[in-house]
Formats: C-alpha cells, sequence, structure tokens
C-alpha cells in the first residue's frame, strides 16, 4: 500500500467552506434613499424621491421610465454634478459630492466633442487634461479604444466630417480610454437614426464582452432597455421613485424577450394618468 493510500481524507462536510472575497460582493455603486431636487424659474422642483440601488462591477444597468422621471438627473447626481436633499450616493463606499475621473459621461449630444481636435486628439485631451495620462503614453491609450469602437481609419479626422454614429463612438472611445469605475450614459443614442442606433447598441455590447465595463445607462425605450441592460430599474413618473427592478440579460429577441418587454410595459403603465385641468 503507498503512501497516498495511507492518507485519511476528511469528509467533504467537514472540508472548509471558501470564504467569499467581501469585495466581489460589495456594490460598486450604492444609491440610498435619494431625493433630487432642482429650482426652476417659479418652482422648486422634486425630481425623485427616496430612489434605491445597486450597481455591481461589470453590471450593465439600464435606468428605464417615462420623460420626467428624473433617470437623467439621477445620473447627474451619481457624476457628482448636483447633491441629494435627502439619502447618499456612494462608490466604493466613497460618498460623493464631486464629479471625478472615475466617473464618465456620455451624452446624446453630438457637440460634446471638441470641434478643433481630431478624433485622437479629442480622446488624448481627455487623459491629458484629467492628469491620467501624458505624452506618448496618453497617445498610445487612446489609440487603443479608438481601435477598439473601430475608427482607426479616422483616427486623425475631424468631428464635422463624421456621421452621428461615428461622433457616438468617438465620445464612448473617450469615456472608456479614462477607464473609469463606471461609465454614464445618458440616452447616448438616442438622436440617431434607427439602424445606426441598432448597430451603435451591438456594438456597446461588443465592447462590454471584450472589456466587462461597469455602465449606467439612461433610456426611454423598453427595447433598448431590454437588449443593453442585465438589469433593469424601473421609475415611476414624475417624481422618480422605484417601481421594479428586473434581470434581463440582453433577451430582446424572441419569446423571451417579448415577455420581458410586455412586462415592462405594463408596470410603467400601471398607473393611471391624471388629466390636466382645461382653463377657459
Amino acid at each position: 500500500m503507498g503512501v497516498a493510500d495511507n492518507v485519511v481524507r476528511a469528509p467533504a462536510a467537514a472540508r472548509p467552506t471558501p470564504v467569499p472575497n467581501p469585495a466581489a460582493l460589495a456594490p460598486l455603486l450604492d444609491v440610498n434613499g435619494v431625493t433630487l431636487q432642482y429650482k426652476t424659474r417659479d418652482h422648486l422642483v422634486t425630481a425623485t424621491y427616496r430612489v434605491d440601488f445597486q450597481v455591481f462591477a461589470s453590471d450593465r444597468f439600464i435606468l428605464l421610465g417615462p420623460s420626467g422621471c428624473g433617470k437623467s438627473t439621477l445620473l447627474k447626481a451619481v457624476g457628482g454634478y448636483m447633491k441629494p436633499v435627502e439619502g447618499h450616493i456612494a462608490l466604493k463606499g466613497r460618498e460623493i459630492d464631486r464629479p471625478g475621473p472615475e466617473r464618465m459621461m456620455v451624452f446624446q449630444e453630438f457637440d460634446q466633442l471638441l470641434p478643433w481636435k481630431t478624433v485622437k486628439q479629442n480622446v488624448t485631451f481627455a487623459l491629458t487634461a484629467s492628469g491620467k495620462s501624458r505624452g506618448s503614453a496618453a497617445e498610445k491609450q487612446a489609440l487603443y479604444y479608438i481601435e477598439k469602437v473601430g475608427l482607426t481609419k479616422f483616427a486623425d479626422s475631424y468631428p464635422h466630417t463624421l456621421s452621428g454614429g461615428m461622433k457616438a463612438r468617438v465620445a464612448i472611445a473617450r469615456g472608456m480610454a479614462m477607464e473609469p469605475d463606471i461609465l454614464l450614459m445618458d440616452e447616448p443614442f438616442a438622436a440617431l437614426d434607427a439602424l445606426t442606433r441598432r448597430r451603435m447598441q451591438d456594438e456597446l455590447l461588443r465592447l462590454w464582452d471584450d472589456t466587462r465595463f461597469t455602465v449606467l445607462f439612461v433610456t426611454h425605450s423598453i427595447p433598448e432597455a431590454v437588449k443593453i441592460g442585465n438589469r433593469i430599474l424601473l421609475l415611476s413618473p414624475h417624481p422618480g421613485q422605484v417601481k421594479a427592478e428586473l434581470n434581463s440579460n440582453g433577451h430582446d429577441e424572441g419569446e423571451e424577450g417579448e415577455r420581458l418587454s410586455d412586462r415592462i410595459h405594463a408596470l410603467l403603465f400601471a398607473d393611471s394618468v391624471e388629466e390636466e385641468p382645461v382653463h377657459d
């Protein structure tokens, strides 16, 4: 009988259970009881009321709701551009109180690029202006993400020579080049035509497959939410409150996608719409 045959092994039940890494279980972003308000010329507007959600690493987390539900306002608060009047927002356990390079925003407007700079210069500028990188290292990193979005041939082109979809890709490359903890996207494809929008959604998912970046994505389109998100937070009409949180995993086609879209539609439109009083 060999040495190995003399080894007495502990039964499976007695073996120590691996201890999970607490960091892997902790949320990357924690939005807790957040009420947001802003002033107009005549009113104090409550955009959201006691909203809670958590985003984990590599989530494709969608904020979905009708116009006026506060989803873009929430994104600005996560970006550090406004402070909650109630509740708190924390990234990696640290409360957000100002903008920072660990949270990069991509907007829907095409004029978010600097028109006097080329594609490469636009992406490089974000790195150098933030102090994240400089010189040849910044240029190398910029070109890496420009290649990721398929624009290497247009690296020396100016924004006015690009299509809307290409400009959107430059904005995404600029945000990803900063390698933020979370990419904040405010309806980035809303201004595109239907075919280009669909292609950009596919490209965003391809980029996610490649890099597993974390994204917080605002949309009012149910099909877009179902296609892009792995988790979808539904917000009620003004002021925005959480109605439900659903899992998606990109089921935008087939019966499963249709069932999820129908469920979202039913949840979002369950509330009766109050008609405005008619004034003579």
